[in-house]
C-alpha cells in the first residue's frame, strides 16, 4: 500500500489546510476573521479561497454590514467529506509508518 496515494493536493498547501481545519467547526467565518486567524495576506488568502471555491469545497456568503460588504465563508458537503476524506489518509499514513 502506498501511505500517500490517498492524500488530497489541494490540502498541501497550510493555508488552504487552516482554512478547512477552521470551517469544519465553525458554520461561517468572515474573510478578516480568516486572514488574522491564518496571519496571511489578502492576496494570498484570497488565492487559496478561489480555488477552495472553484473545487466546490467552500461556499462565499457576501453581504452587507451596514454599508460595508461583509464577506464570509462556509464548508460544503463536498468540501467536507474530500477534507475528513484527507485527515483519514493521514491517519493511515501515520499508523503505516509507525
Amino acid at each position: 500500500m502506498n501511505p500517500i496515494e490517498n492524500l488530497n493536493k489541494l490540502f498541501e498547501s497550510r493555508i488552504r489546510l487552516g482554512v478547512m481545519s477552521v470551517l469544519m467547526v465553525s458554520e461561517e467565518v468572515s474573510f478578516n476573521d480568516l486572514k488574522a486567524m491564518l496571519d496571511v495576506t489578502d492576496g494570498n488568502l484570497a488565492s487559496h479561497l478561489s480555488t477552495l471555491e472553484e473545487n466546490a469545497y467552500i461556499k462565499v456568503h457576501k453581504g452587507f454590514v451596514g454599508r460595508k460588504t461583509n464577506t464570509t465563508y462556509s464548508i460544503t458537503k463536498t468540501g467536507e467529506k474530500a477534507f475528513k476524506g484527507h485527515l483519514a489518509a493521514l491517519e493511515a499514513m501515520i499508523k503505516f509508518t509507525q
